[in-house]
């Protein structure tokens, strides 16, 4: 029991926010490209797909992370008693844990047509080189938001089984997502950071955070907009779109807090809130 306390504590399912930003774009693309005049068997059997690999692709992304920052962990507040930077598990253990949910992905992934499964592969190397970036760029943000949301281009392979302009519209405004919300994530850590020597948006834009942070989801919104133009999407998208303009912009800003870790955090998870809210507009003007 203490081990799989200890495996829970490891991957994070306790905070399923990380796998939740995952997901929204995987089903963000999926919803997009899918026809509802078929059948919705193969609409939810996709959505599950995609919720499944997102909790397994995060868990395994998140002891990779682990395993790279050990040392970096032990000397972060927030992170020092994280199980491989504490000693609580081996590196050996954590690296056969990552092997048996990478497995468990592939099985998942091989439900999907080929071209989407040879895309999802090509874009593994990226889900691992990223917990380095920190060490050599101040832009580690930008680097996740392309890995992070590489999911809303494999929703839109699933279905229409090659790449089109509109998915990598909304994949660029999903990028401008996670670099704002990832962003305001960096917050909690930012002193501890700058003492060790780790880079990020969230130092490089220290004092003009909110500028930047607003710049972002501003952009976020324009390659929603314009992505909903190519798709010819009704008109209701757009008057649907004030609902995450006032989420970011007046919710999300007036509670973040770049002095306060509790502020920074609940701002950062109500990214899930927008999530679904995108979700369900999509949803909606798919089935008007």
């Amino acid at each position: 029991m203490n081990q799989l306390k200890l495996f829970i504590e490891l991957v994070r399912l306790k905070k399923p926010i990380g796998f939740m930003l995952l997901f929204w774009p995987c089903a963000w693309g999926l919803t997009l490209a899918y026809d509802f005049n078929e059948s919705l068997k193969n609409y939810f059997f996709y959505l599950l797909l995609f919720f499944l690999g997102s909790v397994l692709m995060r868990s395994a992304g998140c002891i990779v992370n682990d395993i790279l920052d050990k040392e970096f962990d032990a000397k972060v507040y927030r992170t020092k008693n994280r199980p491989i930077a504490s000693g609580k598990i081996s590196v050996t253990l954590a690296i056969f844990y990552a092997i048996i949910l990478c497995f468990l992905a592939l099985l998942v992934l091989l439900n999907f047509n080929l071209f989407t499964i040879i895309l999802a592969l090509g874009s593994m190397p990226l889900a691992f080189i990223y917990p380095l970036m920190k060490r050599f760029t101040y832009w580690p943000q930008l680097f996740l938001g392309i890995t992070f949301n590489y999911g809303l281009i494999l929703g839109w392979t699933a279905i229409e089984q090659q790449i089109d302009i509109v998915p990598i519209i909304f994949y660029f405004g999903a990028i401008f997502w996670t670099l704002g919300y990832d962003t305001i994530y960096g917050y909690q850590d930012i002193k501890d950071d700058e003492i060790i020597g780790l880079k990020s948006t969230s130092i490089k834009f220290k004092g003009k955070e909110r500028k930047f942070i607003i710049l972002c989801y501003s952009f976020l919104l324009i390659f929603l907009a314009i992505g909903a133009n190519y798709m010819n999407l009704d008109n209701y998208f757009y008057l649907l779109l004030i609902i995450p303009f006032y989420h970011l912009f007046f919710y999300q800003m007036r509670i973040f807090n770049p002095k306060n870790t509790h502020d920074c955090l609940k701002a950062f998870k109500s990214n899930n809130v927008f999530g679904l809210i995108i979700f369900l507009n999509i949803l909606i003007v798919k089935n008007l």
